[in-house]
């Protein structure tokens, strides 16, 4: 199954969906796909059409592929303005992924302040070769989603720089409108950015997550190509904090995310 199609599995039936083997990312489903999942979840139980601005994502535990997976949304309060929702996949009986979202519309504003400079990065034609899926090296879920690096170096590299990133698109699917849950994939599909620094494989996760869109998004299809750069702030004790940015291939603004990660090393 490809991204859309489990997106229509998770509104057509939240009660179970099981996410396959290939999208998974060691022994668990690739988080960023659990989590849209969740968002479609949640997204079903507005009233209107207010959009998302910020999503709180924690990953409480592994969601295993092939297994099925209930996903559950409410709404805590619905304002004039502003949702609030709580949303869960729910595996077994336990929480694997818990995500508190936030949809607001629109308002009157004398304040506008423009969004940085997108992070100068080399073009799409300069930047490295396309990352292969390898079985048994890269992540299996690697196969749906196209990475090309730019800044930083690849995991695993010894690479001590504080950033990372390049090119990102979904691979395999039709051209359709990019969403938010989209966005949620492309942001999540490159490695915690701990893994440069190591000098030999070791596990690594996002504990929690946080990401802010910008709103309208952009116009954009599933299979245009989007920057992303990630810096890392501070890192001790197995854990890192880090902050993170996608753009359009122009430089547009498209989310901000940010992620406490782990690593095993």
């Amino acid at each position: 199954m490809n991204f859309p199609q489990l997106l229509d599995a998770v509104r057509n039936n939240p009660d179970s969906v099981s996410i396959p083997a290939d999208w998974a990312q060691g022994r668990a489903s690739f988080g960023g796909l659990v989590a849209a999942l969740v968002f479609e979840a949640m997204r079903g139980k507005l009233s209107d059409a207010r959009p998302v601005r910020s999503l709180a994502i924690t990953f409480v535990g592994p969601a295993a592929p092939g297994v099925p997976i209930r996903f559950e949304a409410e709404v805590l309060r619905e304002g004039k303005a502003v949702s609030t929702l709580l949303g869960r996949a729910v595996q077994d009986g336990q929480v694997v992924t818990l995500v508190q979202g936030s949809f607001g519309a629109g308002r009157p504003s004398s304040v506008e302040v423009a969004a940085a400079p997108a992070i100068p990065m080399k073009p799409l034609e300069e930047s490295a070769p396309e990352l292969p899926y390898i079985k048994g090296v890269t992540p299996d879920f690697m196969r749906h989603v196209a990475l090309r690096w730019a800044i930083g170096g690849l995991p695993f590299s010894g690479n001590s720089s504080r950033q990372m990133g390049g090119w990102v698109r979904l691979r395999y699917v039709p051209q359709a409108p990019l969403t938010e849950a989209h966005l949620l994939a492309l942001v999540d599909a490159w490695p915690p950015s701990l893994m440069p620094h190591l000098k030999q494989p070791a596990a690594g996760s996002t504990l929690t997550w946080t990401i802010e869109f910008i709103q309208p998004v952009a116009s954009l299809t599933t299979l245009d190509w989007c920057r992303y750069c990630v810096e890392t702030e501070y890192a001790r004790d197995g854990y890192g904090h880090a902050a993170a940015a996608l753009w359009t291939a122009q430089g547009e603004l498209l989310a901000l995310s940010r992620q406490t990660v782990t690593v095993f090393a």
